[in-house]
């Protein structure tokens, strides 16, 4: 599946963005999906997931409580609603698909999209 992902930007601290993550391709309901990021100088961080309906999701303690991922299957997407952002939320985002599901990270997020950039100034 090839993956698109759109929304990020230079935001100040506290305040909110939408990424999206456009999908084609394959059908994308056979796909978990998630989101990644990547802060320079670090490595790649899971921060959120979803199962192929949407009706399961997890998030990861750095994000919980702030961050929500949810899907449109209608619409062949997955969004990251980030709110209350900080800082050390700056870091290229990127979107990623796997046939497999689970509630935390596993290794089989092969498809990725281009990643955007999420920049929170202080």
């Amino acid at each position: 599946v090839q993956l698109q992902a759109s929304g990020g930007g230079l935001v100040q601290a506290g305040g909110s963005l939408t990424l999206s993550c456009v999908a084609s391709g394959r059908t994308f309901t056979d796909y978990a999906l998630a989101w990644f990021r990547q802060a320079p100088g670090k490595e790649r961080e899971f921060i959120a997931a979803t199962s192929w309906s949407g009706g399961s999701t997890f998030d990861a303690d750095s994000v919980k409580g702030r961050f929500t991922i949810s899907r449109d299957n209608a619409k062949n997407t997955v969004y990251l609603q980030m709110n209350s952002l900080k800082p050390e939320d700056t870091a290229v985002y990127y979107c990623a698909a796997s046939l497999a599901y689970s509630r935390g990270y596993h290794p089989g997020y092969k498809d990725w999209g281009q990643g955007t950039q999420v920049t929170v100034s202080s």
